[in-house]
C-alpha cells in the first residue's frame, strides 16, 4: 500500500509531503511483545503503519511519513512500540 499526501498548490498541481521530515523521535516495534493486532495503524494519523510485505504477520512503519507524533506507541495495548530519538536511530 503506498500513502501519498498530497496537497493543492494554486497553479502548480498537486506535490507530495513526506511528513516524515520533521521527525525528532521515530517508533521502534518489539516483536516479542506485537501481536499484530494493527491497533497501531488504526489510530496512526497519517497511515505510516503498515504489514511487512515479506510477512504479512508484523507491523512496519514508512518513515517517510512518520512524524513521530507517538500516538502508536500511546495506543498499543502490549506496549510493544517505543519511541525513540532520531539521533540514537
Amino acid at each position: 500500500m503506498d500513502t501519498k499526501w498530497v496537497t493543492p498548490i494554486g497553479d502548480e498541481g498537486l506535490y507530495e509531503i513526506n511528513t516524515g521530515k520533521w521527525r525528532t523521535f521515530r517508533p521502534v516495534i518489539d516483536c516479542t511483545k506485537c501481536t499484530s493486532c494493527a491497533i497501531c495503524a488504526f489510530f496512526c494519523p497519517v497511515s505510516a503503519v503498515h504489514r511487512q510485505q515479506q510477512d504479512s504477520t508484523k507491523l512496519c512503519f514508512d518513515l517517510n511519513y512518520c512524524k513521530g507524533c507517538g500516538i502508536c506507541a500511546k495506543e498499543c495495548p502490549r506496549q510493544a512500540i517505543t519511541m525513540i530519538r532520531e539521533e540514537e536511530a
